[in-house]
């Protein structure tokens, strides 16, 4: 079930919500519970029964850990990752290397491989960082295991975040399983369902029109795609996957405050950033804070020499490719990313502190080659279209292109750089600060909310199914 699907905003979520806030408070994680699991069943129910499982392993493996000491509290962990990176493995990663050990013994003169294909579990990316993070977590000692199974599987579970994020670490949200009567408040879910407006917005308004043409210039043969056309689909993706995914995010961060749940932020204006480094800081969140906690560190973080450290940086980043997708171009596009927070380490970040904001232009342009790796649909495809976009062919006309794809670039390529100005960065945040909302910015906020909501809601009543880019990951 995707948020911007008429069965969710017409049927689930209006359902849900209604049962919900009726609900005494010593029943809502019950209520929010119920409506994971139908949520997850919606689209995975050949998954559930296994998803489940692992759940239950998890929580009684972290239980017999946090009763153990030495050794066998390290034994404990082990299974535990073990299970759980196992499961990733096979799921996500089975087809890949079947695929290119086929191809290595097929070049060598042997017969082809055949095998069935892995089916690829919803949200088993995010479902695995964080049964991890509740491992290592209480390993440390950061967090004390839960005593009620059901927490734990709401933990895990729990709708909004399931099918890609934001990744919460369980100490993040481990009081509000408990007590959430502190953002139970109308002000509190007024923030909530415009966080949801706004993310839907984003989402069917913005990102959905600019898919349409970066789909059909992607599409194109290499030898109809000129270099001014090429950069121009290169452009278009790079602003939909931001509104693509920061709108999840938002639709993810609002229906938690409509629970009482308060989730981290994932995305602060990326496309403002004057390095690589920066954009890491403000891309994925999340991700970029459970990869430096749970393997940059490990690995020795900046406690190293400096060869060491570039390599631990690479590393990480191949593996945060590698985690986004089972193909060689996601790889290459993490090796990418990896290979110029080396360089920022080196001179970048020096150069950029010189250009002071002239840097978003260059910092742009890395960010835009790299999602061409991210997108296409091979290593070697993505090597062609980069091929293109630094071509001679600059003076052949662009097609035609619809009206609306160049206003919401237009639109879309505002809301991404005015952060850039003073008192404009997230501004969303500074509206929602104070509490209570004063009259005139509530009144303002729930006009907004409406707009957003219809005009959002009229779209998605008209167009055909779109998921998100991040449910296949």
């Amino acid at each position: 079930m995707v948020f911007s699907s008429s069965l969710f905003l017409f049927y689930f979520l209006p359902s849900f919500l209604l049962v919900y806030l009726l609900a005494p408070a010593r029943l809502k994680n019950a209520v929010a519970l119920v409506a994971s699991l139908l949520f997850y069943a919606w689209g995975g129910l050949n998954f559930l029964a296994l998803f489940l499982a692992s759940v239950v392993l998890n929580f009684y493996i972290i239980r017999l850990m946090d009763a153990a000491a030495g050794w066998q509290k390290r034994i404990y962990l082990t299974v535990s990752i073990l299970l759980n990176v196992g499961m990733l493995f096979y799921f996500k990663y089975a087809n890949f290397f079947l695929e290119n050990l086929s191809g290595v013994k097929t070049a060598l003169g042997g017969e082809t491989l055949h095998w069935q294909q892995v089916v690829l579990p919803i949200g088993i990316s995010f479902f695995t960082f964080e049964k991890l993070t509740y491992s290592i977590d209480v390993y440390r000692g950061v967090n004390r295991p839960l005593r009620s199974f059901w927490d734990f599987l709401l933990y895990i579970m729990l709708f909004p975040k399931m099918i890609a994020g934001p990744i919460v670490r369980f100490h993040e949200i481990a009081e509000q399983l408990q007590d959430r009567s502190a953002f139970d408040t109308v002000d509190q879910k007024l923030a909530g369902l415009f966080r949801f407006g706004l993310g839907l917005a984003k989402k069917v308004l913005i990102a959905n029109a600019l898919g349409q043409e970066a789909d059909r210039i992607f599409g194109l043969a290499p030898a109809e795609v000129s270099a001014p056309l090429a950069w121009l689909g290169a452009v278009a993706y790079t602003f939909q996957i931001y509104f693509d995914f920061s709108g999840y995010s938002d639709m993810a961060i609002g229906l938690g405050r409509l629970m009482g749940f308060q989730f981290p932020e994932n995305f602060n204006n990326p496309y403002i950033s004057r390095s690589i480094t920066e954009f890491w800081q403000r891309w994925h969140i999340t991700l970029g804070r459970w990869m430096r906690d749970y393997l940059y560190i490990p690995l020795g973080g900046n406690r190293v020499k400096p060869a060491r450290l570039y390599l631990n940086l690479w590393t990480v980043f191949l593996l945060s490719g590698f985690w986004h997708g089972a193909a060689w171009n996601f790889i290459a596009w993490g090796a990418y990313h990896g290979l110029f927070l080396i360089l920022d380490r080196l001179f970048l970040l020096r150069l950029s502190r010189r250009l002071g904001v002239l840097s978003l232009v260059p910092t742009f342009l890395i960010t835009v080659v790299g999602w061409v790796l991210f997108r296409a649909e091979s290593l070697s495809a993505a090597l062609a279209y980069i091929g293109r976009m630094f071509s001679s062919e600059w003076p052949r006309p662009l097609p035609d292109l619809s009206t609306e794809f160049w206003a919401t670039l237009g639109v879309a390529s505002v809301c991404a750089f005015l952060a850039a100005l003073p008192r404009i960065e997230r501004w969303e945040l500074s509206w929602l600060a104070a509490e209570p909302l004063p009259l005139r910015r509530a009144v303002g906020l729930g006009l907004l909310t409406a707009v957003l909501l219809l005009l959002s809601a009229s779209y998605v009543v008209s167009s055909t199914f779109n998921p998100f880019i991040y449910f296949r990951f």
